[in-house]
């Protein structure tokens, strides 16, 4: 099963503590983790300064510089793992070097349900 680690963070506190990961840390920690086959994706994002919101409403869109809300922690980066439960996908996490000073969210992936075709709506 998929599951999304969510890496949250006060980014002015991210890299300024004494037990702050640096970025070869976590690098180091993604390739282990891919190594093992249980990384599906994962990547660090840039500051939430450069965030850019998109909202869509009774068809018109807006888009607003910065992130949707402000909050104390913010989203520093993600893990996409596969695991064999929720157990394994919270022992991957708590590996995550970030753990140690921020958070990290750990939600399964929900599968999108497609609807079957029936033979007399198939085209062919």
């Amino acid at each position: 099963m998929k599951y999304l680690c969510l890496v949250y963070s006060d980014e002015e506190l991210l890299h300024s503590l004494p037990e702050s990961p640096r970025d070869e840390e976590c690098l180091a920690y993604a390739e282990s983790v891919q190594e093992s086959g249980r990384l599906v994706a994962g990547e660090a994002l840039a500051p939430v300064q450069t965030a850019t919101t998109v909202r869509v409403r009774t068809g018109k869109t807006t888009i607003t510089d910065g992130p949707f809300a402000e909050t104390k922690e913010q989203l520093a980066g993600f893990y996409m793992v596969e695991a064999r439960d929720l157990n394994e996908a919270l022992t991957i996490a708590a590996g995550i070097p970030a753990a140690r000073v921020g958070s990290i969210e750990v939600r399964p992936v929900r599968e999108l349900e497609v609807p079957a075709r029936s033979a007399a709506g198939e085209r062919g």
